[in-house]
């Protein structure tokens, strides 16, 4: 009799190897000057009307807590650039502005104040950009007898339940923009007789804190009058 013909068993394939998990790249950590350039950026958007003082508040809070690129490019990117070129930071702008030593090409100063004081007084060289942050502490921003190296200093002050005091000379403009939660913001405007006469900006906001930029009165700076004499005697 003949046996009936057994059915072949197909061997069972051999599984796939797992695809590999993607590498994801480490998050670039932001610089001071990112997180500065984000709050030039919200302060244009503040004096245009686009975000209004709560807004604004939220996100330069957001912003100087950012460690991140990543979460500094959502704070901006429904905002236009802030004249003068900044933009929101990414990974390839951040290589760029930085050299080799991993610093930047625009001259800053950071001045820090957490229940504490921090002053910054008498003859030094004043930077482009100076960032001012107090929580509950005190800073003291005294340009009266600075160098001025460049015509536009701008200054970003954030103040969250302490005080930032910025005094500049009779014979400079200055100018701000900026909001108080709860809190005191105040920039007493005045604009130089000489054109040529440095100008420093105040931006930020204060939160349950105080933010005060005033001329002293009685004290000028030296250094533009010099110009002015040299000029007058034909040096």
């Amino acid at each position: 009799m003949d046996l009936e013909k057994q059915p072949q068993k197909r061997p069972e394939p051999h599984p796939r190897p797992a695809a590999p998990a993607p590498v994801t790249a480490p998050a670039m950590r932001a610089s001071d000057a990112d997180r500065d350039r984000v709050a030039d950026i919200l302060a244009e958007a503040l004096a245009q009307g686009r975000l209004d003082a709560e807004e604004h508040a939220e996100r330069i809070d957001a912003t100087y807590r950012a460690k991140t690129l990543g979460e500094l490019e959502p704070l901006v990117g429904d905002l236009p650039a802030a004249p003068g070129g900044a933009s929101a930071p990414d990974a390839a702008a951040a290589r760029a502005l930085s050299d080799a030593s991993g610093q930047y090409g625009e001259p800053e100063d950071r001045l820090v104040a957490v229940f504490s004081s921090n002053t910054r007084r008498g003859r030094w060289r004043v930077a482009a950009r100076t960032t001012a942050f107090s929580v509950f502490g005190n800073i003291e921003i005294d340009l009266t007898e600075a160098t001025f190296s460049q015509r536009l200093t701008t200054v970003n002050a954030v103040s969250i339940f302490g005080n930032v005091e910025v005094r500049v000379p009779e014979n400079v403009s200055l100018r701000g923009n900026g909001t108080g939660v709860l809190g005191n913001f105040e920039v007493v405007t005045s604009e130089a007789a000489d054109p040529e006469a440095p100008v420093v900006v105040v931006n930020g906001y204060a939160v349950l804190g105080n933010v005060e930029a005033r001329p002293k009165r009685g004290k000028l700076i030296a250094d533009l009058l010099h110009a002015k004499l040299r000029k007058h005697l034909g040096h």
